[in-house]
């Protein structure tokens, strides 16, 4: 064989293997998904999460035409699940309900096994929750605006409750101090159901809570919202401001949860389960069933999943330095 014609074969050959990648991976694809996809959500059954989790599991399994498994695999505030799923193959069967508590980790620990950024992929937001600010009833404050006043009036005085370092209600608290520059006392308790009944029974004066939290207590008068973390008013308490509008422009906050899939995940694949869940968090019943926990359906795309993802840590790194809090 001679020089030229050898060349001739291996262009022939590359053009026959460059051929072979084009056809072989979208029909790798088309046939997703084949066997059942596992869900794994990093903490205990009944929760907001385990529960929120499998609803939105049964409408990804209508829509793709194959089962899908959730496993709670509870610990390090998620991280156990994280982990899991970032170790897992890129094939779209291992699945992580994501939550804004995966933000929060790069900020507490210095070694982490695995980087959000890198080692996920982004598929969808499925959720997002309100924290609620909540004072007991004799406080002589009746909103946002009050509170703030009252607060720079005794600085150092108020005491204010929350579930844990690095929970969703010791930052949404962090940030509302932070951006309207109050003193007040901080009080860790082991959960937030602990800091609901302390607030309620006037061990402390105010605190940020769940809207499942919250809800029966205000209902039954022990306890008196003021406004609500998110941008925009919640569509299940629409009658109580946010903070935003009460007199700290600019201020957000939310629990969430959404999809993952390992980094490296093929596109096509993740745009089908992107599809899958637009469909599903649209459903009515999704609708009805995420209201009674105080939560809204919601879905974005893979990149603007993932840009609320990189805001999120950075702010979160930023908070908790602030609040003093040195990662482990």
């Amino acid at each position: 064989m001679t020089q030229k014609s050898g060349a001739y074969v291996l262009r022939l050959l590359a053009s026959v293997m460059a051929c072979f990648w084009v056809i072989a991976a979208p029909a790798s694809a088309q046939g997703y998904p084949t066997k059942p996809i596992h869900l794994m959500v990093g903490f205990t059954a009944s929760g907001i999460a385990d529960l929120t989790g499998r609803l939105i599991a049964r409408q990804i399994a209508d829509n793709l035409g194959q089962s899908v498994v959730v496993e709670n695999r509870p610990g390090a505030g998620g991280a156990v699940a994280t982990e899991r799923v970032a170790t897992s193959p890129a094939d779209g069967y291992t699945l992580l309900y994501i939550s804004a508590a995966d933000t929060v980790q790069p900020a507490l620990r210095v070694k982490l096994p695995y980087d959000v950024e890198r080692d996920l992929a982004p598929v969808s937001l499925v959720m997002t929750a309100p924290f609620v600010l909540v004072a007991h009833p004799s406080l002589p404050a009746r909103d946002v605006r009050e509170l703030i006043a009252l607060a720079r009036s005794k600085p150092g005085k108020m005491s204010s409750g929350y579930a844990g370092v690095g929970s969703g209600t010791h930052l949404a608290g962090a940030l509302f101090y932070l951006m309207s520059k109050l003193n007040v006392v901080l009080v860790p308790y082991k959960g937030g159901a602990e800091s609901t009944i302390a607030t309620a029974s006037g061990e402390i004066e105010i605190s940020f809570t769940s809207p499942a939290a919250a809800l029966p207590l205000v209902d039954g008068r022990k306890l008196r919202a003021l406004a609500v973390t998110t941008a925009k008013r919640a569509s299940t308490m629409p009658s109580i401001p946010t903070i935003n509008e009460s007199g700290v422009p600019g201020y957000e906050r939310a629990n969430w949860f959404g999809i993952a899939a390992p980094a490296g995940t093929p596109r096509d694949i993740v745009a089908r389960l992107n599809g899958a869940i637009i469909k599903g968090v649209a459903a009515p019943e999704i609708r009805d069933a995420f209201g009674k926990q105080g939560a809204e359906p919601q879905s974005n795309t893979p990149e603007q999943f993932a840009t609320l993802i990189r805001g999120e840590i950075a702010q979160n790194i930023k908070l908790i330095k602030l609040t003093g809090v040195k990662p482990e």
